[in-house]
């Protein structure tokens, strides 16, 4: 599992954490090597955001523009990565029109859609026949089996949502719903997606492995961070493999959640939710500028894994 301890206290830069396996090692002394040409990738809800029952309500981080704003033009690239549509993830986190994020990108469904900084657009291939499809079945589909009371859908645009989280018994709602769901998504073409107590039908293609791994290979980067806290996120911890077997230096971090312990257990560096990622951020910035001030709130300081 991943942790971290202080660095030199007499360092006059923020403390930074030390990975807890060489390969986390070795990709942040990468990162921090040769900034220009690192990525830095990052999942929304969990991760810059808190998980909150109603996605709609769901926000960054309040220090997490700031923090990003400050770290952006020292790097090759700020990737936020997921299934979100790209512009709900951009409303939801802010990023539209701050200075200082020209280098950020929203890859959102999954890649499918992406949002660029500097233009303002999103780009985006045709929808999936299937996902209309299963959005029209869905409702009756859910009463037929008998759903748990409080399981309710969200619409995603180019994928629909289950949620669990508010039944009477969410992790019991939510190993039901898997196989019957599953079937419907084959049915019509798509994939179940499973996260934090919700199942995404989606089409095939494209996950945050994929997405991450084509953007990292695009921008021609040198090293890499990936920062999620999802199951929805192993595929990117995956990316991020793959990408270290073939001589590109990467850094997994966990956006520590006790509901997905095999991510914790892949990471490279476990750090205490959004809180913990916007510390850690702050840390890298502060690194690069040195004698900037960053922030006014505390730099990155130990946490329990």
């Amino acid at each position: 599992m991943g942790t971290h301890t202080d660095t030199d206290s007499t360092h006059s830069m923020d403390p930074l954490p030390t990975p807890a396996t060489q390969a986390g090692r070795d990709g942040l002394a990468a990162i921090l090597a040769n900034p220009g040409k690192s990525v830095v990738g990052l999942d929304f809800d969990g991760t810059l955001a808190p998980i909150v029952p109603d996605p709609e309500q769901a926000r960054a981080h309040p220090d997490a523009v700031p923090v990003l704003a400050a770290l952006a033009p020292r790097i090759a690239s700020v990737a936020v990565v997921t299934g979100r549509p790209a512009g709900v993830a951009v409303r939801h986190g802010g990023f539209a029109g701050v200075p200082g994020l020209e280098h950020l990108v929203v890859l959102g469904h999954y890649g499918a859609e992406r949002w660029d900084a500097v233009s303002g657009n999103v780009s985006a291939p045709a929808p999936h026949p299937g996902v209309a499809a299963v959005r029209a079945e869905l409702p009756g589909f859910l009463d037929r089996i008998g759903a748990w009371q409080g399981t309710w859908i969200e619409e995603k645009g180019r994928a629909v949502a289950v949620h669990t989280r508010r039944a009477l018994d969410p992790q019991a709602a939510f190993e039901a719903l898997r196989a019957p769901l599953t079937d419907l998504a084959t049915r019509h073409g798509l994939i179940v997606e499973p996260g934090r107590l919700v199942l995404e039908l989606r089409p095939p293609g494209m996950d945050k492995g994929v997405a991450l791994l084509e953007y990292v290979r695009e921008i021609n980067a040198s090293a890499v961070l990936y920062a999620g806290d999802d199951l929805g996120d192993l595929p990117a911890f995956a990316a991020v493999d793959k990408l270290r077997s073939d001589g590109t230096p990467g850094l997994l971090v966990c956006s520590g959640s006790d509901e997905v312990t095999e991510l914790r257990e892949r990471a490279d560096l476990v750090v205490d939710g959004p809180e913990g990622v916007v510390r850690l951020l702050r840390a890298l910035a502060a690194h690069f500028s040195p004698g900037e001030d960053i922030s006014a709130r505390p730099a990155f300081e130990d946490e329990a894994p």
